[in-house]
């Protein structure tokens, strides 16, 4: 009689233990997120410390920490190199307990990661890279791509330049996954919009002298040189144009993916009249203008914000959603980011727009042009708005994407 009596209130014991657990799991409200990307190199201005600030904006501005929630940020460089990155993402990932990855600028970088997120079956919040594969072949129910890919920049700059006269492309090339998409993505577009591919040249990332790759492109007689780089990669070979006479020589440059922060270090005297595709600016509107100055006032060097480092502040801000929604953290990247899909997307930046099965956001894009010196009404007034891409021409068709996800 006592050893039924022990087991029975034992069994009972575990079964409480139990009905405890299980809300008190379902109500753990801890989330730590980790900003990998380039905190040192070529990408260090446009990701880099800034995108940290950005992330730890939209976490204030959620609410959560005033409601109990215990946020944690971390950060690492992944030295644009996809081993390193999938290192430090392991190590967050398996021993320190990080929910979420974001911004991952560098294709190859976040190509990698993304695959360790699906595998560890955490989130991946890109704001960074571009590649359009992440929404595309490489998509999962683990990462979301919200602030621009190759696609939009394609689409973007591509087209507008093609038809207003520029038919002929000759291709400078960052030589690692990003170049390879933007490439493969712009060269479509010109070819659809009746222009001709004349050829191209790949450039290690992170070149400091592009002399033997722009004679190729003067040589080659296109009349757009279209540069398929980011960051400093960027901003040099743009000087080393000028230098070589490039646009005097009756040849367009066609800054592919350009930020304000290259612009900022180019100066307008050299940055004028360079034609780009971005899906956030700061001086669009009183709401945009005032997350920015609050953005700059964070910064080190008062520098007004990327279009990435932007994104980063939307996109976690609706993870945050997500998870509130969730009623506490899941310890489930795919549940998180299903409920992600499943709300509607509403911020100060980018305004609505859903976030597709595939994980891209629809948001618009813009054609945007670099002032002259004299346009200028002031520091960072650097922009003016040539015309607006529609959620859906900025964005791959869902019918013609080859994201696995869509067909289950």
């Amino acid at each position: 009689m006592t050893k039924r009596f022990a087991r029975r209130f034992a069994t009972s014991v575990a079964l409480a233990a139990l009905g405890l657990a299980a809300p008190a799991m379902a109500q753990e409200k801890t989330i730590k997120i980790g900003v990998l990307n380039d905190m040192s190199s070529l990408y260090a201005d446009i990701g880099g410390p800034n995108s940290v600030v950005a992330i730890k904006m939209a976490i204030e501005d959620s609410g959560l920490t005033k409601k109990g929630w215990k946020i944690d940020v971390v950060s690492g460089d992944h030295q644009n190199k996809p081993d390193v990155g999938v290192n430090i993402a392991r190590q967050w990932l398996d021993n320190d307990k990080v929910d979420a990855i974001a911004d991952t600028p560098n294709s190859g970088v976040a190509l990698a990661v993304n695959n360790l997120v699906k595998e560890k079956n955490k989130v991946l919040l890109n704001s960074g890279a571009a590649t359009a594969d992440l929404t595309g072949k490489a998509c999962t129910p683990n990462t979301i791509s919200f602030t621009y890919d190759t696609y939009m920049l394609a689409n973007g700059t591509g087209k507008a330049l093609t038809k207003a006269g520029g038919d002929s492309w000759f291709f400078l090339t960052a030589d690692y996954a990003f170049g390879h998409a933007l490439e493969r993505d712009t060269s479509a577009v010109v070819t659809a919009n009746g222009g001709k591919v004349l050829g191209g040249v790949k450039a290690p990332i992170n070149t400091a002298d592009f002399s033997s790759f722009l004679l190729q492109a003067q040589a080659s007689k296109a009349k757009v040189i279209g540069l398929a780089n980011a960051g400093g990669d960027t901003t040099n070979s743009i000087k080393q144009a000028a230098e070589f006479g490039v646009v005097a020589g009756g040849q367009k440059l066609a800054a592919l993916l350009l930020f304000i922060n290259d612009v900022h270090s180019l100066g307008l005297k050299t940055a004028q009249g360079l034609t780009f595709t971005e899906s956030f600016y700061w001086d669009m509107n009183d709401a945009t203008r005032a997350w920015s100055k609050r953005f700059a006032s964070l910064t080190s060097k008062n520098a007004m914000p990327s279009m990435t480092q932007a994104g980063n502040y939307a996109m976690v801000l609706h993870y945050l959603k997500a998870m509130e929604a969730l009623g506490g953290n899941p310890n489930d990247g795919a549940k998180v980011v299903a409920k992600m899909k499943e709300l509607p997307t509403d911020d100060t930046l980018f305004g609505k727009g859903p976030l597709r099965a595939d994980g891209r956001r629809l948001i618009p894009a813009y054609l945007f042009e670099v002032k002259k010196p004299e346009e200028s009404k002031g520091p960072w007034d650097y922009y003016k708005q040539i015309a607006t891409i529609a959620p859906e021409d900025a964005a791959k068709p869902l019918e013609t994407s080859d994201c696995p996800l869509l067909k289950k």
